[in-house]
């Protein structure tokens, strides 16, 4: 019996996994046929969201998970992924990867596999493909996957609909100790972790947030670009809702690590035991199919208008000769 194409990934072969992510990354048809048929493979790791304002130290804390997780239980390691979407360069379209050279404790460890990629400019600091990627290491036998976003404000919501456990952390010092509210991200907080504990003004930065925790969560929702990605037909007990817990970390020493990790393994219990996990993986599911459907549609629909055409209305748009929307009825008008 000959050996499956995908035997080398679900064994987790490094240089397989790496050469499927860059085909992910760059969503060739290979890579999309590895998926389907991987997709089977997946829904068994724990996938942890990292967000939270640019200067927050979350790569190193990041670093420090990946270590608890690895040195905490020896006698069985917890494999761990890390999908670090680094800014874009406007210029090159390249990504600065600074998580790689943050991360430097887990070089050599093949039980962790980082993984850099561009946002290339997509909404909240995800790129499209990181869904694809975090498939990819599920597939592949990672227990835990870290997705570490950008930081890049208002739209870091967009990751509460790809992870199990969202992290928001803030740190003191910055110049305003409720910036994370201002962005709306309190309300996707699993766990507020306010990080740098060691600095200054650690105490103002806890009561604010400490402050603000209830009236940020007065129900537990899942949010995608400011629409409420809820299942209001499964209601979950009183009793049940999850009360995100404040903690303090110096990821720089490791300090309150472990117990971040048992919080986060608390609320992974949490999840399972409430109805949670299912309702987190039908909204990130969905959400998915509306992302590929919505690619998918407008791919087709311009594949059927002459590319003279198109750009005839897009000058017209910018002579300022027709508007967006009398666009989009003669470009209907002509499909149908």
């Amino acid at each position: 019996m000959g050996k499956s194409p995908l035997d080398p990934i679900l064994s987790g072969e490094r240089l397989a996994l790496a050469r499927l992510l860059t085909e992910v990354e760059n969503d060739s048809p290979a890579a999309r046929l590895m998926l389907d048929n991987l997709f089977p493979h997946t829904g068994k790791a724990h996938l942890i969201g990292v967000t939270g304002a640019p200067g927050t130290g979350k790569s190193s804390l990041v670093n420090q998970i990946a270590l608890h997780y690895r040195r905490t239980s020896e006698a069985n390691p917890r494999r761990v992924a890390i999908v670090a979407v680094d800014p874009t360069s406007p210029f090159t379209g390249g990504a600065v990867l600074g998580d790689r050279v943050r991360m430097r404790d887990l070089a050599g460890d093949p039980g962790v596999f980082i993984r850099s990629m561009a946002s290339r400019g997509s909404l909240g600091g995800l790129a499209q493909a990181t869904a694809g990627m975090v498939q990819v290491f599920d597939a592949a036998g990672f227990e835990i996957i870290l997705i570490e976003t950008v930081g890049a404000g208002q739209t870091e919501v967009d990751i509460a609909r790809l992870a199990h456990t969202t992290l928001v952390v803030e740190s003191p010092g910055l110049g305003d100790d409720i910036q994370a509210i201002k962005a709306g991200i309190l309300e996707i907080a699993d766990i507020l972790v306010i990080n740098k504990a060691d600095l200054p003004g650690v105490e103002n930065a806890e009561s604010a947030l400490r402050g603000m925790l209830s009236l940020a969560h007065p129900v537990q929702k899942i949010f995608h670009h400011s629409q409420d990605m809820s299942l209001p037909e499964i209601k979950t007990p009183e009793a049940l809702q999850w009360e995100p817990p404040l903690l303090r970390t110096i990821a720089t020493d490791g300090t309150g690590v472990e117990e971040l990790l048992a919080a986060i393994d608390q609320h992974a219990l949490h999840l399972r035991q409430s109805g949670g996990w299912k309702r987190r993986e039908q909204a990130r599911l969905e959400a998915e199919l509306q992302t590929l459907l919505t690619g998918t549609l407008v791919a087709e629909f311009r594949a059927n208008i002459p590319a003279e055409r198109y750009n005839e209305l897009v000058e017209q748009l910018v002579q300022r000769t027709l508007s967006p929307n009398e666009a989009v009825k003669i470009l209907f008008k002509r499909r149908a």
